[in-house]
This record gives C-alpha cells, sequence and structure tokens, in this order.
C-alpha cells in the first residue's frame, strides 16, 4: 500500500494489551510489504490518524512493478533499505538512550529532519499519548519533557507542534 496523502500510524499490542507505536507514515510512504513476502500474520495495525488517501497495490501488480520498471524497484528497494536503517537506529534509541532523547529524536524524526526533502518543522496534530507509545514511556512523562521543551524554545504547540532545530541538542547532547 502506498500513502498518497494523510498519515497511518502503525502499532503492535502485546498479551497484556500494551501498546506500542513502531512507525508513523506520511505521504510517500509504503506499508503492507509483508504481503509480498507470503507473511500470514500480520503483526502490526495499521490506522489512520488524519483523513488519508491509501494506494491499494495487488500484490501480482507489485510483483510486476519490481520486475519490469527498473525505477519503480530502485525506490521501493531504497525505500524499504532506509526503513530498515531506520527501524536498527530506533532500536538503538530505545536501548540506549533516555527517554527525554528519545522523545527529542520521535519529534525531530516527525517533522523529517534529516530527510531529503528537507523538514517540514510543523507535526500535525499529535496526542501526548501516541508520542508516549512511540518513545516507550508515560503520557505524564511526555507532558513533562513536551513542556521543558517549550519553555526552552525547542518546540511550539498549540494543536500542532512546530520543531526548532534547537531541540537537534537535546539528541546530541550526552
Amino acid at each position: 500500500m502506498y500513502i498518497q496523502k494523510g498519515s497511518i500510524k502503525i502499532s503492535v499490542l502485546s498479551r497484556t494489551g500494551k501498546e506500542a507505536v513502531v512507525a508513523m507514515l506520511g505521504p510517500g510512504d509504503f506499508f503492507g510489504e509483508g504481503a509480498l513476502t507470503g507473511q500470514q500474520v500480520r503483526i502490526g495495525t495499521a490506522a489512520t490518524t488524519a483523513p488519508t488517501t491509501v494506494l491499494i497495490i495487488e500484490k501480482g501488480v507489485m510483483l510486476a512493478l519490481l520486475r519490469d520498471e527498473p525505477t519503480f524497484s530502485e525506490r521501493f528497494i531504497a525505500y524499504m533499505l532506509a526503513r530498515n536503517i531506520r527501524i536498527e537506529a530506533d532500536l538503538v534509541d530505545h536501548l540506549f538512550n533516555s527517554s527525554e532523547k528519545r522523545l527529542a529524536r520521535a519529534l525531530l524524526l516527525l517533522a523529517r529532519y534529516g530527510d531529503q526533502s528537507g523538514p517540514e518543522r510543523r507535526i500535525p496534530k499529535i496526542s501526548q499519548e501516541t508520542l508516549a507509545e512511540m518513545v516507550g514511556t508515560t503520557r505524564s512523562r511526555v507532558n513533562f519533557f513536551m513542556n521543558k521543551f517549550r519553555d526552552l524554545g525547542f518546540i511550539e504547540y498549540n494543536g500542532d507542534i512546530k520543531v526548532n532545530t534547537s531541540l537537534l541538542s537535546v539528541v546530541l547532547h550526552d
């Protein structure tokens, strides 16, 4: 599936009912690629977080595109490799960084800092609960850090969130 507009939250649920957000996807992102490998059981759930348009590409059509269209194939493979690198970085982040650094990194990634298309600076409305699920902490800790980031001028928020480049200092500081 290919997101044309809007946003999708990919989450997983533990046996005890705890939800973890593993990805926030937007326009230009693919998801559901497990179907290409014959994956029978999906471990994640996709839910829209804003009005969204998704192009559903049937498995046979996708396989033909990958085989017959080198430009498309290169773009898809580059996307999947970049996403794999991001997942590895997320794992390292969860293993070694504080929840404050993880939140700062998540906000920067949501604002697409480091993306070739350039930063968007504004993140559409996202709940502190969703941010907590992404970062692996509680909503109250997210609230504490969001207020701290706002007081320090790293972010501005009133509905949507404006991320200032100064937030990078939280991620880069040891």
